[in-house]
């Protein structure tokens, strides 16, 4: 097969969707990797790195789209990009089309093969290609809030770790999944006092244990959600429905409870969000203000971190691209896990939680692959 990978170009995203070791694994395999120049340029690897790791460089993304059976990204396509994908061609990356209708018509009329990372799952229940990137912008949640805290961005001029005599910040996080424990790990390194607030009684008591009471934990009510929103400096969103929209926990109307120049932190803007008053910002322009709070709603946190992220991403995504590209749609019929991702085949929408956010009529993965 041949596996196309694109130069990434959403704003300032910087990471790729194979890395010069991951090329070779392809290679391996007895695939045919093609490259878009100048592709790996975010992570440091120059088109000679991905020449000595068996690829071939491509002058345009047109000719990878074009040229390749298979395209390997990162992002979910750009307009640019999903008019260029074709019928009978896979794409695997991450997708969130659930609040994202325009893109989902686009892979519609295309006829592509959609299989997306962020719902990929595993035998423990977790999704596992979601993972390395929760935990990434889980932990630059944090750090993202402490500089929008400073004075200067427009925050309360609130230092989160306190200094002797003087009290730490206070971070409430609302979610207890991958995205939650991170931030409250980096948040509590920081020495910051910090809440995670979840609806799972069995999450919370895990919680607990990891933390050893470095870390208070709560149970998700209206009650609590307002509570720790309106003391808090740092409240960072971190809620999952896998493939669906997020649910909004807070809304316009507590904004006013809250403390000028705190900060919300929207984890879950790539699904819709998880504060009512959050639209997605970039790398560029990554604040705005509503009513007195500072809000970052990036939606490509980790591409802020690429060499870090992209290896990260790379190692998770790696053994199923390698399945997609040795079997091709039969990978999809042999491992119901990675059939999970299958979002969009053909025409059709495969998955129930985006079926049910854009209003379409589902269809079971089983039925279209066996059409």
């Amino acid at each position: 097969m041949r596996v196309g990978c694109p130069r990434e170009i959403k704003n300032h995203e910087y990471r790729v969707g194979l890395t010069p070791g991951s090329v070779r694994e392809y290679v391996a395999h007895g695939h045919e990797v093609l490259v878009e120049t100048g592709a790996g340029a975010g992570i440091g690897a120059d088109d000679n790195a991905y020449r000595a790791a068996g690829a071939t460089i491509a002058k345009t993304a047109a000719d990878v789209f074009a040229k390749s059976d298979m395209i390997v990204k990162v992002k979910e396509p750009q307009p640019s990009e999903w008019v260029q994908l074709r019928d009978g061609q896979i794409l695997y990356t991450y997708l969130h089309l659930a609040p994202d209708p325009e893109q989902t018509k686009g892979l519609l009329a295309s006829g592509v093969t959609a299989v997306a990372y962020e719902t990929v799952t595993d035998d423990r229940g977790g999704l596992p290609l979601l993972a390395p990137m929760s935990e990434v912008a889980g932990r630059l949640s944090i750090q993202a809030g402490a500089t929008a805290l400073h004075k200067a961005n427009g925050g309360r001029g609130v230092l989160l770790g306190g200094v002797p005599g003087v009290l730490p910040g206070k971070v409430a996080v609302l979610g207890g999944g991958v995205v939650g424990l991170h931030a409250a790990k980096m948040a509590a390194g920081l020495g910051a006092d910090v809440t995670i607030i979840d609806r799972s009684i069995p999450r919370l008591r895990q919680l607990d244990d990891i933390f050893g009471g470095r870390v208070h934990t709560r149970y998700s009510t209206v009650e609590a959600l307002e509570e720790e929103c309106f003391s808090a400096d740092i409240v960072v969103g971190a809620v999952l429905i896998p493939g669906a929209a997020a649910p909004k926990l807070v809304t316009r109307e507590m904004l006013s409870g809250m403390k000028k120049g705190s900060v919300l932190v929207d984890v879950a803007i790539d699904q819709g969000g998880c504060f009512e008053t959050s639209h997605a910002t970039t790398h560029a322009d990554p604040t705005y203000e509503v009513d007195g709070v500072i809000h970052y709603c990036v939606a490509n946190m980790p591409g802020a971190v690429p060499v870090t992220s992209a290896h990260a991403l790379n190692n998770a995504t790696l053994h199923h691209g390698l399945q997609l590209a040795d079997k091709g749609l039969k990978a999809l019929v042999d491992d119901h896990h990675l059939r999970n991702g299958l979002n969009v085949h053909r025409g059709k929408i495969t998955n129930r939680a985006v079926a049910e956010a854009l209003g379409y009529e589902m269809v079971e993965p089983k039925a279209v692959l066996a059409a």
